[in-house]
């Protein structure tokens, strides 16, 4: 008998219709176990935000992790993650990073979400307002071996800095 354990390779002969569904469930069973794994690596991600746990993207982030665009003065690597999450976490202190949407496929997920918190320390150069405010983000991550490897983002910022009444002083 032919069996089709994947479209992209050639069919294989096994003996029997049990077999093959045994050799179809184990490909889907890895497959849907690493689309999981690469999931929780990229919801962690966001929780070392909301959690205000910065060292959390340790665990989930290639050591080579690369960031783009890279914010102003922004070090790479986990490392500059890191100095950011602490920065949002003083100027947010409530911060929480709701994901609306993925869509995934295996090594890439893309995210729709909404950071939510409270304006109580600077951001930005902008003092504490007190405001609360809520934006939009956009991000796009690729994965290797179950860990973030690139992310490419894009936030609201403009939306943010309307709801703050202000704009960042110019250098």
């Amino acid at each position: 008998m032919i069996c089709w354990t994947d479209f992209r390779q050639l069919p294989r002969i096994v003996p029997s219709t049990n077999t093959c569904e045994s050799l179809l469930s184990a490909t889907e069973h890895q497959a849907n176990a690493r689309l999981r794994a690469e999931r929780e690596a990229v919801e962690t991600f966001y929780r070392a935000f909301s959690e205000r746990e910065p060292d959390l993207v340790d665990t989930v982030l290639t050591p080579d992790w690369q960031d783009i665009p890279m914010a102003p003065g922004q070090a790479a690597g986990p490392e500059g993650i890191k100095a950011i999450i602490r920065m949002l976490g003083e100027a947010l202190p409530d911060l929480r990073i709701t994901i609306h949407d993925t869509v995934q496929e295996p090594g890439k997920i893309a995210v729709r979400g909404e950071i939510t918190g409270t304006h109580e320390g600077p951001l930005f150069g902008i003092a504490a307002t007190g405001k609360q405010v809520s934006f939009r983000l956009y991000e796009f991550h690729t994965l290797q071996k179950g860990r973030v490897a690139t992310t490419w983002h894009m936030e609201d910022w403009f939306g943010l800095f309307l709801q703050l009444g202000r704009f960042p002083a110019q250098a």
